[in-house]
């Protein structure tokens, strides 16, 4: 099946209330170019780096006003709206990296909790610790849509294959991945990466992300993209502007990128043995 999706790229401050408003003005320049599905990046409500100021004005899930203004959105413009994640307070002080899906009748159709916590220490001297404030998801989701078949991650999700692989295998034809990349990593390893996830699993990939420099001092990479299950990079937004970029997606280009490269069906499994020498020009049996 045929339709238009949309990638929105932001530049999130530390005000909610100003991010929902560019998230809504984003939004609607993407439904006005003809999309059906568009997908904001991961943090889309709010980049805070110092926790206890993102704590003090964090809601619960019915109280959240990105929550709130995505569901009226996807229902005033027919749309299914991606909001790639939020921050969430939850009940035990914990935060979740949450994603939320809203259909063209705005309700909620899914959501998604991050699942791979970025806990890294990077040359530059950033140092992240997610898992000291967020709580990990434990549950990938796959949506069966009018349009095809949608699986979810968030930013460092990418970096785990296997659960791009199991949606796969699962059915689905396009994978999210919503993200906050820093500007180091995004220039060694983002396009790499999502033109292998599209390419290994033969499907479309949709990348909304954040992009420049932040209120809260971080840099993020940007270069929000689409690309196409043979690894083809559709559609790329700029290493700083916030905006949008669009797509034509056809589903039928999975199934023919599948039936060219069939290595979903071609897997097997196998014993994974460790060999250790025995002595000098030798190896154990």
């Amino acid at each position: 099946m045929s339709f238009k999706a949309a990638a929105v790229q932001m530049c999130s401050g530390v005000d909610p209330i100003r991010n929902v408003e560019t998230m809504a003005k984003l939004v609607r320049e993407a439904a006005a170019q003809g999309a059906t599905y568009i997908q904001t990046p991961e943090m889309t409500g709010i980049l805070q780096r110092d926790r206890a100021a993102l704590r003090s004005v964090l809601k619960a899930e019915a109280d959240d006003m990105v929550v709130r203004e995505a569901s009226a959105l996807a229902a005033e413009l027919r749309v299914y709206l991606h909001v790639g994640s939020t921050p969430i307070a939850l009940t035990d002080g914990k935060i979740a990296n949450r994603g939320f899906l809203f259909g063209p009748d705005g309700i909620k159709i899914c959501d998604y909790d991050k699942i791979h916590m970025f806990d890294v220490d990077l040359e530059n001297g950033e140092s992240w610790r997610e898992s000291a404030a967020y709580r990990p998801g434990s549950t990938a989701r796959i949506a069966d849509l009018a349009f095809g078949k949608l699986g979810f991650s968030i930013c460092y999700d990418v970096r785990f294959p296997e659960l791009f692989r199991q949606q796969a295998v699962a059915g689905a034809e396009i994978m999210s991945v919503p993200a906050a990349f820093t500007k180091q990593t995004g220039e060694a390893h983002w396009e790499i990466l999502l033109r292998a996830r599209a390419i290994e699993n033969g499907l479309f990939v949709i990348a909304a992300a954040q992009a420049g420099k932040h209120e809260d001092g971080r840099e993020t990479f940007g270069h929000s993209m689409i690309v196409d299950p043979w690894g083809r990079v559709l559609a790329e937004a700029g290493p700083t502007d916030e905006g949008v970029i669009v797509a034509d997606i056809d589903t039928a280009a999975v199934h023919g990128a599948r039936a060219k490269i069939p290595n979903l069906k071609n897997a097997r499994s196998f014993v994974l043995e460790e060999v250790t020498p025995t002595g000098k020009g030798g190896v154990a049996a």
